[in-house]
């Protein structure tokens, strides 16, 4: 799998041919990105829930692209009243080729910029067929419950948390997460610097994973990774 950062919790997954857009907040810092959203074939998007930084740009791609199929809460799939839906609740699953995307629990509110109601916020556990876990959490604070993530899913190859403090967990706070409660050992951070609110020191951000062992990133912008 290929992981392009398009900025917030907006990446771009590549697997096995299929295109997969996660919380499409691409436009607002595409100049710094790079990315074209026509020089892409989107299959789907992933939406962990309804606050503007993860659906902004989410009605901009099922416009160019209308066979694309939307995966998130039954809530946030019928806002936007699209043909092609996985709509899916904790506890399911939405398959694409061999990999299996689980909807897990994420401590954080939700709701779209008009005030409608978008669930519950979720994050999400890629699944591969060879036994490799992805988690991708979402905006979400420390919870109980991502200790209960390796113990169903098997270890957790690598987790994408946020650390921009303010709305989501600050970078100490992530690192007790990976190290402590999740047991994993590879982190890639999202969701910082994209607004003052959430504008975080960088060397102290991996001091902080550092003195956890845990191998850790802050990508820029359009930065591509392989999983």
């Amino acid at each position: 799998m290929k992981i392009q950062f398009l900025g917030q919790n907006c990446f771009l997954f590549t697997y096995k041919g299929k295109m997969i857009l996660s919380d499409p907040f691409y436009n607002y810092q595409k100049e710094k990105s790079g990315f074209n959203l026509d020089a892409q074939r989107i299959d789907y998007v992933l939406i962990t829930h309804a606050h503007g930084d993860h659906t902004a740009d989410v009605q901009e791609v099922i416009d160019r692209y209308p066979d694309a199929v939307v995966i998130g809460q039954p809530e946030v799939c019928g806002y936007f009243k699209h043909l092609h839906n996985i709509d899916i609740n904790f506890g399911g699953s939405a398959k694409i080729e061999d990999l299996k995307i689980s909807m897990v629990p994420a401590l954080h509110t939700s709701s779209f910029p008009d005030g409608s109601y978008g669930g519950l916020a979720a994050g999400y556990v890629f699944r591969f067929a060879d036994g490799r876990n992805l988690y991708m959490a979402g905006d979400t604070g420390v919870s109980a419950e991502m200790a209960l993530l390796p113990k169903l899913f098997g270890s957790l190859d690598m987790a994408i948390l946020p650390v921009g403090k303010h709305y989501t967990m600050c970078p100490r706070k992530a690192a007790f997460a990976a190290a402590e409660l999740l047991k994993t050992q590879k982190v890639l951070g999202c969701h910082f610097d994209t607004f003052p609110s959430i504008t975080i020191d960088h060397t102290e951000a991996y001091r902080y994973f550092e003195e956890k062992g845990i191998d850790f990133t802050l990508p820029e912008l359009g930065q591509e990774f392989d999983f």
